[in-house]
């Protein structure tokens, strides 16, 4: 079930219906609409809004860590509709081992968004056509970004690159 001000959001609202176990929460927050999804539902709920409701671009993909909680992950997914003139943020908590799939083959843009996540987080993405490090070098051991990380990184050397 929506909450009171969502359902004045037709976007909302016909995801709500189509997509009932998919849409987990939704409010909103600075006069924009977040939807909180279930992991399962998430190809299928960004396929149509790109087709159904024109959000035709991906604006970024990141992530937040909520150590120690779990689920450790918010995977966040800002998109834009250029047509409609309106932006969405989709959540989605993953657990530390859990992957999620990739919505590569919905936008293009999200091959690199995801793998920056990956690189940084440590968040899989299953069928993704290329998930490897694409900031961090090949042989870096661990995800800068997680807040268990070591604040001074660990000992790595350079000289060899």
């Amino acid at each position: 079930m929506l909450p009171d001000r969502v359902p004045q959001n037709s976007t909302a609202v016909a995801l709500n219906e189509k997509f009932n176990e998919g849409i987990l929460d939704a409010k909103f927050a600075l006069d924009e609409l977040t939807l909180t999804l279930a992991a399962p539902q998430l190809v299928p709920i960004c396929q149509a809004l790109k087709t159904d409701f024109q959000f035709e671009r991906l604006s970024a993909v990141t992530a937040v860590d909520w150590w120690p909680s779990d689920p450790r992950f918010e995977i966040v997914y800002l998109l834009h509709s250029i047509r409609r003139n309106t932006r969405l943020r989709l959540k989605m908590r993953v657990s530390e081992n859990e992957e999620i799939d990739t919505v590569c083959y919905v936008w293009r843009a999200a091959n690199w968004y995801e793998r920056e996540v990956f690189d940084l987080f440590g968040v899989r993405f299953r069928n993704h056509p290329n998930l490897e490090r694409i900031m961090m070098p090949t042989d870096w051991e661990g995800f800068p970004l997680r807040k268990d990380y070591p604040k001074h990184g660990h000992k790595y050397s350079y000289s060899d690159e």
